[in-house]
C-alpha cells in the first residue's frame, strides 16, 4: 500500500529497490525522509540545460562580456536558486491521482519568484548569473519547460499505478452521479466499493486494496471525523469530499475536478512536508538573528527572579508535543514552589494566590515564556503554533472534543492563533477550531503576523 507524504517519484525509488539495489537502499530511504525527489534531479538537469540553450540560442558559442566558466557558474548557482524555491514552493510535493489540478500556474509562480531572487543576487553580489535579458525568457521557457516534466513524470506514475481506486461514501443517489461521473474518460478513476456508511469503511479500504475515498456529503463527513478519517490518512489514503452548493458558502478556494465533479482534498496531515521544514528554518533564523537580543533580557530577568523569589528562577514542567509525545517545556517560576502539591493539577484563575509578588508583569507580558526559546532550538516547540497542554489536561478534554489530537500535528508553539483571537479562559473546543484554522490555513507570512500581534496580548 502506498503511503502519504510521497511524490510519484516514490515509483523510481520502488522499482530500484525491487531490483535488488540494497547497497543504496539506506542512502536513498534517508534522502527520502529528508524531502529528497528524484524530479529534483531532473529539474536540475533540465534547468541547466535551458540556461545554457537560451545563451546558445541568443549568441552561438561567442558568448559576451564574460568568459564562459563565469556564465556556467552563474548558471549552477541560479539552478541551485530555482531548484530550492521550487521545493519550498510545494512542487515536489505528492499529488493526487484525483482532482489534480493544472501545473502551469503553480510552477510560473515559482519560476518567477526564482528570477526575481536571480536578479537580486546580481544587485546584492555585483555579479550577474547570465545576462539580464535571458531572466525574461528564462521566466516563460523554463515555466514551459518544467511543467512539461511534471506532465510526463505524472503520465508515467498513472501508468505504472494505474487508475485511483475509489470508495464511494455517502446517500445511494449521489453514489449513483459520481459512479457516472468517474466512468467519464480523464477521470483518472475507478469505484471499486460503495457504501452508505462510515462504520465498514476501514475493513473495505483493506479488502478493496481502495487507494482513494470519495465523501459525496457533510453527513458522511462529519461521521468519519475524527475515525476513521485519522486511520486511513495514516495508511496513506487519499482523502476527498465533493463540493456541493452548501460547502462553496465556506468559502473554499482549493476546488479540483474529477470527472465533472467538483471536490476537495482533506489534509488529516495538516502541513506538507516543504510546509514542515521552511516553517522549521523560519523558527531557527528568527532565534538565532534575535539572539543577541533575548539572551541578554533571560540573563536579566534570571536575576531579578533570583533577587526577589529566590532559586528555582526556572520551572520545567511535561507537556505534550509533536504527535502526542511528551517533552519538558522550560519558564520563569512565577509561583510558590509546589504549587500545585495540595491541589493537583489545575489552570491558574485570576487572582490566583500562588502567584509570587512581583512577578505578575512577567506573566501579564508572556516574558516568564521566555525561555520556551530554548525548546524552539532544541526542536521541541516552534514559534508559533498550539500551545502545549499537559497530559493530564489531554487526556481529560480529548474525552470532550472530538478530534483535540489534531492539534499534535505540528510543534506546539509559544504563540498560537487561540491566544491572538481568544483568551487564556477560551473553551477547549473553540480553541480547537482555532487551531485547525491555523493549520489548514498556514503560511509564513500567517506565522510572522501572528508573532506581531501576541507581542501586544496579555493574559
Amino acid at each position: 500500500m502506498r503511503k502519504g507524504g510521497h511524490s510519484h517519484s516514490n515509483d523510481v525509488l520502488n522499482r530500484l529497490l525491487d531490483v535488488g539495489a540494497q547497497p543504496i537502499r539506506a542512502p536513498l530511504n534517508w534522502l527520502w525522509s529528508h524531502g529528497f525527489r528524484f524530479l529534483i534531479a531532473i529539474d536540475a538537469v533540465v534547468l541547466y540545460g535551458t540556461l545554457a540553450m537560451i545563451n546558445f540560442a541568443r549568441f552561438g558559442a561567442n558568448w559576451p562580456t564574460y568568459p564562459k566558466s563565469h556564465y556556467l557558474i552563474g548558471f549552477l548557482i541560479a539552478t541551485f536558486v530555482h531548484l530550492v524555491v521550487n521545493y519550498f514552493s510545494g512542487l515536489y510535493e505528492r499529488e493526487p491521482q484525483l482532482g489534480a489540478k493544472p501545473w502551469l500556474s503553480r510552477v510560473t509562480w515559482a519560476m518567477a519568484i526564482g528570477v526575481a531572487l536571480d536578479g537580486l543576487f546580481a544587485l546584492v553580489f555585483d555579479r550577474f548569473l547570465m545576462p539580464r535579458l535571458n531572466l525574461a525568457v528564462l521566466l516563460i521557457v523554463g515555466s514551459i519547460v518544467l511543467t512539461g516534466t511534471r506532465y510526463f513524470s505524472r503520465r508515467l506514475a498513472n501508468r505504472r499505478r494505474g487508475p485511483a481506486r475509489v470508495i464511494l461514501v455517502g446517500a445511494s443517489n449521489d453514489r449513483e452521479r459520481a459512479h457516472s461521473a468517474l466512468l467519464r474518460p480523464g477521470s483518472s478513476g475507478v469505484v471499486v466499493a460503495e457504501t452508505e456508511s462510515v462504520l465498514p469503511l476501514l475493513d473495505v479500504v483493506l479488502r478493496t486494496r481502495a487507494t482513494d475515498v470519495l465523501l459525496l456529503d457533510l453527513k458522511a463527513f462529519s461521521a468519519a471525523f475524527p475515525e476513521p478519517i485519522t486511520k486511513l490518512d495514516q495508511l496513506g489514503i487519499g482523502l476527498h469530499q465533493r463540493v456541493s452548493a452548501a460547502e462553496t458558502l465556506m468559502g473554499l478556494h482549493s476546488i479540483g475536478d474529477v470527472g465533472g465533479i467538483p471536490i476537495t482534498r482533506l489534509r488529516p496531515h495538516s502541513l506538507a512536508g516543504h510546509e514542515v521544514r521552511l516553517k522549521r528554518l523560519m523558527d531557527l533564523v528568527i532565534v538565532v538573528a534575535s539572539a543577541p537580543i533575548w539572551i541578554p533580557i533571560l540573563g536579566a530577568l534570571a536575576l531579578y527572579l533570583a533577587f526577589i523569589a529566590g532559586a528555582p528562577v526556572f520551572y520545567h514542567q511535561t507537556r505534550v508535543g509533536l504527535d502526542g509525545k511528551p517533552f519538558e517545556l522550560h519558564k520563569f517560576r512565577t509561583m510558590v514552589q509546589d504549587a500545585e502539591a495540595s491541589s493537583g493539577p489545575r489552570l491558574s484563575e485570576p487572582g490566583d494566590a500562588r502567584v509570587l509578588h512581583g512577578t505578575l508583569w512577567l506573566r501579564r507580558s508572556r516574558l516568564d515564556e521566555l525561555p520556551q526559546l530554548w525548546n524552539v532550538l532544541r526542536g521541541d516547540m516552534s514559534l508559533v503554533g498550539p500551545r502545549p497542554e499537559r497530559p493530564e489536561f489531554v487526556e481529560q478534554i480529548s474525552k470532550q472534543v472530538p478530534g483535540y489530537g489534531r492539534r499534535h500535528s505540528v510543534r506546539p508553539g509559544i504563540a498560537g492563533l487561540a491566544q491572538v483571537e481568544g483568551r487564556y479562559e477560551t473553551n477547549a473546543a473553540h480553541k480547537l477550531g482555532y487551531d485547525l484554522q491555523y493549520l489548514v490555513n498556514w503560511t509564513l507570512m500567517l506565522d510572522i503576523q501572528l508573532l506581531v500581534r501576541a507581542i501586544g496580548v496579555r493574559r
